[in-house]
């Protein structure tokens, strides 16, 4: 955005302000990981006009309509001739691409290769693109794809859909909306659900979080009586578990003149754990009895199973559910006697797995139990490592002691938790009561001297929170009890400070419990920025108790949460470069996310800072300070010597010579850190077209520019530097004659790949593929004609930058790994980069990409059988190989079967390879700092944790 655009504050006031006053409906929708529900307020005069459920019309089996209060958070994608014409109409005249609701759920247990689910899950999953089509996840690349934005777009469009219908002369986009999401959801979470809310046509709305909207629904039904409803209560506590999430909210009760004074004070950390971890639980119990010999269902049959289990928990754990549930799944090989499998779920040992996984007794002291290496995934989402709820409740309630006990109007004490006078339960877990009681006895048992914490009523666990959002919209036109309170997070921005070594420190922005729509002016905080270069600004939230102030430098702690980094390109309006002073300008929205805008009083410019929403990789921002080496500068000096604009005397020897030379003045390259290597790359980058003086000028050049930028990723502001290091690829090498030179091309661009996008990756592949398709099978035919212009050389070093491309479509990668696979067949041509490419090309977990850019799990069985076959001490880096094909992940999209990691297993035990290596086999671990340098193929930077 260039200088002089106006921030949208006034944007914000008129699309919530008196023009949504004119609304004759207030309409609360719950956009649930499981369900969404949809509650409506006709806005008459005074307050007690009712909330009204939402008959959702959909399908429930192929021609066959239905009306119910929830609407499954399901998509299915049909075949082309899956379904008889007409089938799928519905009552508004549209027969859908995406099939939403009832029959996507009933749809997808028999085909779950087409269902798409806990689509607000994957909202919050920053291992993956959110906004590429990725789901189904782990459906065949043939199958179309939708995006998670997409996915939940289409559930809020069939809402929109069927509101209109029922609603002709009350569109749902002219109403006032409310969406309700988890009070845990960061600032990427929220903005794609704003993205996805615009997606589905509507534009004026905003956002409230689940446990307050539960509450709203409390006291929506205590309108008239809440102070009796609330008599000798101060803190109530809200536990909301719902399908992808559990969240948990502190609301503190006033006394005032007017009533009961409601204040949310506090918020949990982001948990997705709920329903669905629960359903995963129960299909693995049931998949022990399906399944003999320790061996697991395949990926279709375990996603038909989770979704059979949840429809037998949702069965068994309502209030009039069966003692027991059927189970039955479409067996796969014709072994299999009657083409199905059958099993059944109790209700005892469904409550009973559910109460003692997930809502143990502990103590009130007890933490969650954590395990750095372990990074447990299922169906692709990186849930919690820690399914015990109420260990995370006993940690939420020691977090924010200081907030709770002054609710109480009590001292903080370090040896107890802040006891809850009353607790409000939401979620369908609690439909039984058993679960609702074991919550309640863990969490009374912490305080054994004082009376049963109180559970205060609910009125329906599926549409609370609907009904609640519907309410909070009458409450923000004064019509209603409103919860006050502001931000549940504190956002800090990072800032470079020169004090101490290895320090963060970060400036506030809005502190926990601003409210929304006020703006917070930093002009007190100025600092200087160069216009024309991008800006990036490390970001950070925290639900912390800290009594931290707008502008206060602070130091970063563990309690500090880092989110995507905000960056933006800072331009004036001649598109000048100049040097300008600025201040940040923030302000939280009443959708509740952040605006973050640079301000010049100088210029009167004005640019607005961009999140990066894509959180395709997880690419860790620095924000440590450190002290440059002593002599750093002289090391600037000696780099411009050689690559400034005048040559001086014997410059190719001084070329020749410059990496020594540096080793001489700031000490061995391997111990160069971060800061010292991104200055180095600045000094380099200046004199790029001094490269061409000589071979060793050009040598020298591409291997410090490498290795000064490796791995591409990491610190402030990589993403322009490989921006501005990829313009040098098209003009390829000068000396092209010198293999060396091209052989340090090819090094330099596989080291700085993972800080390269999409486009730029595909770029280059498609360069390298004509090449390495006459080089590298044996039997490439030789009548291919000679490609025109330059020949690269190199072809070592080409494959491995080629297999080092992670953003690469999956059918570029297997094309790769076939050519490869062939020449590996050919005994005498292994030697070489050929098993760590292909164990690059089919690792079941990329070091920086995307996970559903991985190739199919049989492609990768059949490159791991190859590897097997041909042993693991015939060719260079075979053994590591075969580590990565058969990594275990937990995600069954992407695991390899059992059968043949356990042939991995042992072929590894036989070679005697390093433990680690059998570990990733065996058990869901976070890769080793030495093997992660090991599968990039070079050294990280010191200090450097890519997860």
């Amino acid at each position: 955005m260039e200088a002089g655009a106006e921030c949208p504050a006034k944007g914000i006031v008129a699309q919530f302000g008196s023009g949504m006053t004119q609304a004759p409906y207030i309409i609360g929708i719950d956009l649930g990981t499981t369900n969404c529900a949809l509650a409506s307020i006709q806005v008459e005069q005074g307050a007690d006009v009712p909330v009204l459920d939402f008959p959702i019309p959909q399908l429930q089996r192929p021609g066959e309509l239905v009306e119910r209060r929830l609407l499954p958070s399901c998509l299915y994608v049909p075949g082309e001739h899956e379904l008889p014409p007409g089938s799928t109409s519905l009552p508004w005249g549209e027969s859908p691409k995406l099939i939403a609701g009832e029959f996507a759920r009933w749809q997808g247990s028999r085909v779950p290769g087409r269902l798409v689910a806990s689509a607000k899950s994957w909202l919050c999953h920053p291992g993956v693109d959110r906004s590429a089509p990725i789901l189904p996840w782990g459906a065949p690349a043939e199958l179309h794809k939708i995006s998670p934005v997409e996915a939940s777009a289409q559930l809020l469009a069939h809402l929109t859909a069927a509101w209109n219908f029922a609603h002709p002369n009350a569109p749902l986009a002219e109403q006032e909306v409310v969406i309700t999401v988890p009070a845990s959801f960061d600032e990427v979470a929220r903005a794609l659900t704003v993205s996805a809310a615009r997606q589905a046509g509507l534009e004026k709305f905003t956002l409230v979080e689940e446990p307050q909207a539960a509450f709203y629904d409390f006291t929506a039904h205590h309108r008239r009586n809440l102070a009796d409803a609330l008599k000798d209560v101060r803190l109530v506590l809200v536990v909301d578990v719902g399908g992808g999430t559990t969240d948990f909210t502190l609301i503190q009760v006033g006394i005032t003149p007017e009533g009961p004074g409601l204040r949310r004070i506090a918020v949990g950390d982001h948990l997705m754990l709920g329903g669905d971890n629960m359903d995963a639980a129960l299909a693995r119990l049931v998949e022990e009895r399906l399944v003999a010999g320790g061996r697991k269902l395949s990926a279709t049959q375990w996603t038909q199973l989770v979704q059979a289990t949840r429809d037998a928990k949702e069965s068994l754990l309502s209030a009039s559910g069966p003692e027991r549930h059927g189970i039955a799944l479409v067996a796969e090989g014709s072994r299999l006697l009657g083409g199905t499998l059958s099993s059944e779920l109790r209700r005892d040992e469904t409550e009973r797995l559910i109460l003692d996984g997930f809502f143990p007794a502990c103590a009130p002291d007890e933490a969650p139990r954590r395990a750095a290496r372990v990074a447990l995934q299922e169906l692709g989402l990186p849930y919690t490592q820690e399914p015990a709820i109420t260990r995370h409740l006993a940690a939420f309630l020691r977090q924010h002691a200081k907030a709770g006990f002054s609710a109480l109007g009590e001292m903080v004490s370090t040896a107890a938790l802040p006891r809850p006078d009353a607790i409000l339960l939401n979620g369908g877990a609690f439909n039984s009561p058993k679960i609702a009681e074991r919550l309640l006895e863990v969490v009374s048992s912490w305080w054994p001297d004082a009376p049963r914490i109180r559970l205060l009523p609910h009125y329906s666990l599926e549409m609370a929170v609907a009904r609640g959002a519907a309410y909070y919209g009458l409450a923000r036109r004064g019509l209603g009890q409103r919860i006050g309170g502001g931000a549940a997070h504190a956002f800090y921005v990072g800032l470079a400070t020169e004090k101490e070594e290895t320090t963060r420190h970060a400036l506030c922005l809005i502190p926990r419990g601003h409210e929304e729509g006020q703006p917070v002016d930093l002009a007190a905080q100025p600092f200087t920025l160069t216009l024309g270069r991008p800006v990036q600004f490390p970001l950070f939230s925290t639900t912390a108790d800290r009594i931290d102030r707008p502008g206060d430098l602070v130091e970063i702690s563990e309690e500090f949460r880092a989110l995507p980094p905000i960056h933006t390109l800072l331009k004036d309006a001649g598109g000048k470069t100049a040097s300008v002073p600025v201040h940040l300008r923030a302000m939280l929205t009443e959708l509740g996310t952040l605006e973050l805008w640079c301000v010049s009083d100088a210029t009167n410019g004005r640019w607005r800072l961009e999140f990066e929403l894509r959180g395709a990789v997880e690419k860790p921002v620095t924000t440590v300070t450190e002290a440059m080496p002593a002599r750093s500068e002289e090391a600037r000096e000696i780099v411009e010597r050689v690559y400034g604009q005048h040559a001086p005397p014997g410059g190719q020897k001084e070329a020749k010579q410059l990496s020594r030379t540096l080793e001489g003045v700031i000490g061995p390259r391997e111990t160069w850190r971060l800061p010292l290597l991104r200055e180095l790359w600045s000094t380099l980058h200046a004199g790029a077209k001094r490269r061409r003086r000589s071979v060793d000028h050009e040598r020298v050049f591409l291997q410090l520019m490498g290795y000064s930028l490796r791995p591409g990723f990491g610190y402030a502001l990589d993403d322009w530097r490989c921006e501005e290091t990829f313009r040098l690829f098209g003009d390829g090498v000068t000396f092209h004659a010198a293999q060396p030179v091209w052989n340090e091309f090819w090094i330099m661009w596989r080291r700085v790949a993972g800080g390269l996008n999409e486009a730029q990756q595909l770029e280059m592949w498609n360069y390298l593929k004509p090449h390495l398709a006459r080089s590298i099978p044996p039997d490439a035919p030789k009548s291919l004609p000679k490609l025109k212009g330059v020949q690269p050389q190199g072809l070592e070093e080409m494959v491995r930058t080629a297999a080092s491309l992670e953003h690469l479509p999956p059918a570029e990668k297997v094309e790769l790994g076939n050519w490869i696979a062939s020449r590996l067949k050919n005994r005498a041509a292994t030697a070489g980069p050929w098993a760590w490419a292909l164990g690059r090309l089919g690792a079941r977990e990329p070091i920086y990409g995307s996970s559903h850019k991985t190739v199919e799990p049989a492609q990768a069985a059949e490159w791991l059988s190859l590897l097997l076959e041909i042993g693991l001490s015939s060719a260079d880096g075979t053994a590591f190989a075969v580590a990565q094909l058969a990594r275990l992940t937990g995600d069954r999209a992407r695991d390899l079967d059992e059968s043949i990691r356990a042939r991995a297993a042992e072929a590894l035990k036989a070679v005697s390879a390093p433990e680690p290596w059998l570990r990733m086999i065996t058990e869901i671990v976070i890769m080793e700092a030495a093997d992660e340098a090991r599968a990039l193929g070079d050294s990280l930077p010191l200090g450097l944790q890519l997860r």
